[in-house]
């Protein structure tokens, strides 16, 4: 948390959207909720970071919908998007492929249309047996219905030395009624069968860090999103900046416990944060301070003093937390001072 935003030349901070020219915003928990209404503030900030001039592109791990289907459905939200504004993890795994393979070659499918779209789009013919002489396996999530059969096919292929590829490995993935098991759970399922492992494409990896430069030409990206372990550690691995928006599955205590991989540069409410510079957390004393608050590392828990915004308390904490832990994760409780913050 100690990245400063630059300037504009009369002194004051610039806004995230001047500063960086594109936007890879992730979806669920960002931009809507599981079940697929739009989170407060998300459509009108896009919308004043857009008319800003900044490149909004939305990256997903969620293979089963194409992009155009995505486009639709954030239009719907009052959020313009166009197809060429998604990119998925189906798109980065098919690229993927299409540098292993022969053009043209037959590719088993375990998983829903979006695979499908996007291996035809890199000229690949996608199948649905392993006797239908394929070259290679492809698994994404194909939606709750998907039957134990794909499983076992995927597996028949792969038995035979078929090299096998996952769009993603996301354990859970969020819905209307709760968390459900992800792609990440389906490829366990066939890792159990086989013993083999897949060639893995979405986030926080780093083909899909580079399907999503490709696609959208970004020269000073900023990575938007509200996983630690996807989104976060995906813009580390791409060594770009991120912020993370606390509308999605992420806490306090978890961003004060995080890794380095998963330290965002930036933290804020909502996208609103988009549009604002982010304060400057600077030492002091033994501590660090932002806004009004200042936070210390002390022997069991970290402490936290002053008053002012609850954000700048977390970013102040961030601070001392990560200070403490180092190149670890921070074993100091930091419960009373999230309380106190509201958090």
């Amino acid at each position: 948390m100690s990245h400063t935003v630059r300037t504009r030349p009369d002194g004051s901070e610039r806004a995230l959207s001047e500063a960086y020219d594109t936007a890879l915003l992730d979806l669920d928990g960002v931009v809507y909720f599981a079940g697929g209404d739009a989170i407060a503030h998300a459509a009108d900030s896009l919308a004043t970071a857009r008319a800003g001039g900044m490149h909004l592109a939305y990256v997903t791990n969620n293979a089963l919908r194409p992009p155009d289907a995505v486009a639709g459905h954030l239009t719907e939200l009052g959020i313009p998007t166009e197809a060429s504004d998604v990119i998925t993890s189906a798109q980065a795994v098919a690229r993927l492929i299409s540098e292993q393979v022969p053009a043209g070659a037959r590719i088993l499918v375990i998983g829903g249309e979006g695979l499908r779209v996007a291996l035809r789009e890199r000229g690949l013919e996608p199948v649905d047996s392993a006797d239908d002489e394929p070259v290679a396996v492809v698994q994404g999530y194909g939606g709750p219905d998907l039957t134990w059969s794909r499983f076992a096919e995927a597996s028949y292929a792969i038995a035979r030395g078929l090299p096998w590829f996952a769009s993603n490995t996301d354990l859970t993935i969020p819905g209307a009624r709760g968390i459900a098991p992800g792609n990440g759970a389906a490829v366990q399922v066939v890792r159990i069968a086989t013993g083999a492992e897949p060639q893995v494409a979405g986030k926080p990896l780093p083909p899909m860090h580079r399907e999503t430069i490709l696609r959208t030409g970004a020269e000073r990206p900023l990575v938007v999103g509200d996983r630690l372990d996807t989104d976060i550690e995906g813009a580390f691995n791409g060594e770009v900046d991120s912020l993370l928006v606390l509308t999605g599955v992420t806490d306090g205590a978890q961003l004060l416990a995080a890794p380095p991989q998963h330290r965002p540069t930036y933290v804020d409410a909502d996208l609103r944060g988009m549009l604002t510079g982010q304060p400057e957390v600077v030492e002091a004393g033994e501590g660090f301070r932002c806004g009004g608050w200042t936070a210390t590392a002390g022997a069991e828990h970290l402490e936290l003093t002053g008053e002012g915004e609850a954000l700048d308390g977390l970013r102040a904490l961030c601070a001392a937390a990560w200070t403490s832990a180092g190149e670890g994760t921070c074993a100091l409780d930091g419960g009373k001072a999230l309380a106190r913050l509201g958090l």
